[in-house]
């Protein structure tokens, strides 16, 4: 017997690449989505980077799924549709299905059709009864939509830290959106990268074998290839810095040289220095991070942390 499993694209259109990158260089301090990075050569550069030696965080989120899957499954229950906001890699919620019975369905979120297909398949080898329906979506303009539905208590995964990946405005905007489409017994997983050293910070996003600063490039190269842009990709400088004052690793891309960047009819300047903002990783301590969700509407019920205390995985409800 095979697992009934699909691929359904969610109807509202997302931004296109063109309106992302515009709107982004556009401003005074050029930025641009860390959505972007996820095209499939940005994709298969970042799942690299998660093996690293310098790259705790996936090992740290790794080690809590493993030491504590028991009690992490007996707060999802079984029978629980799991929703996965940016799928990403499967061995993460495998570990989690793992210790789940059968009966709980599989719903993975993400922007990129090829990582769906990947997640579906390797899920599915694994779990050939598994019910899966994956959704193409961007996550953030659809919560709505998928957290309608009947009444049955439904677990939201968001690993891997990506809501630090939200500056303050943002982050409180979705999670209280999260927060208002959620039944009063549903719940969230949701991981965080605790506050640290800014030397183990500052390594994990500057790896010794450059896969980080190739990362970072293949946006500008992205762009090049699709948008039949003319970034000067050598011309560019990965770098990567905490700052201690917002508590969160800013991602930028240097320009080395004066350079004019042509996007369909319009032209980008660039100084020597000048910088493009690529992403923010936010760094949260345990109190702070529950004065944040009190102020959502949502209760902090469990953290589970890693033997270093390097990151946490939080169950979540509404309040």
């Amino acid at each position: 017997m095979q697992s009934n499993h699909m691929i359904l694209d969610f109807n509202p259109p997302f931004s296109s690449l063109k309106e992302e990158v515009l709107m982004g260089l556009r401003q005074n301090q050029k930025q641009l989505h860390p959505k972007l990075f996820y095209d499939e050569k940005g994709s298969k550069l970042f799942n690299q980077i998660t093996t690293l030696p310098e790259y705790y965080l996936t090992r740290s989120e790794k080690e809590i799924l493993t030491t504590f899957h028991s009690d992490i499954c007996a707060f999802i229950g079984h029978n629980s549709p799991l929703i996965e906001l940016g799928c990403g890699s499967e061995e993460k919620i495998q570990l989690i299905l793992e210790s789940l019975q059968r009966g709980n369905r599989y719903i993975p979120i993400d922007i990129s059709r090829e990582a769906l297909n990947n997640t579906v398949e390797k899920l599915l080898d694994s779990y050939p009864l598994l019910d899966v329906k994956a959704i193409r979506a961007d996550y953030t303009q659809a919560l709505s939509f998928l957290c309608q539905g009947s009444e049955e208590k439904k677990v939201i995964l968001f690993l891997g830290s990506t809501i630090g990946n939200f500056d303050e405005n943002d982050r409180e905007k979705f999670l209280c959106q999260l927060a208002k489409n959620l039944n009063p017994n549903d719940g969230l997983l949701i991981g965080i990268d605790l506050k640290k050293s800014p030397r183990l910070l500052e390594a994990a996003y500057n790896d010794s074998q450059g896969i980080t600063a190739a990362f970072n490039k293949n946006l500008l190269h992205r762009i090049n290839l699709e948008l039949d842009a003319n970034f000067q990709v050598e011309q560019f400088t990965h770098h990567a810095f905490f700052n201690n004052v917002k508590n969160r690793i800013e991602m930028h891309l240097i320009s080395n040289t004066v350079q004019e960047v042509l996007i369909g009819n319009e032209t980008f300047s660039f100084l020597p220095g000048e910088t493009i903002h690529t992403e923010n990783s936010y760094k949260f301590d345990l109190k702070e991070y529950e004065q944040i969700l009190v102020k959502v509407g949502l209760c902090l019920r469990k953290v589970w942390t890693d033997k270093q205390n390097y990151f946490a995985v939080t169950y979540i409800e509404p309040l």
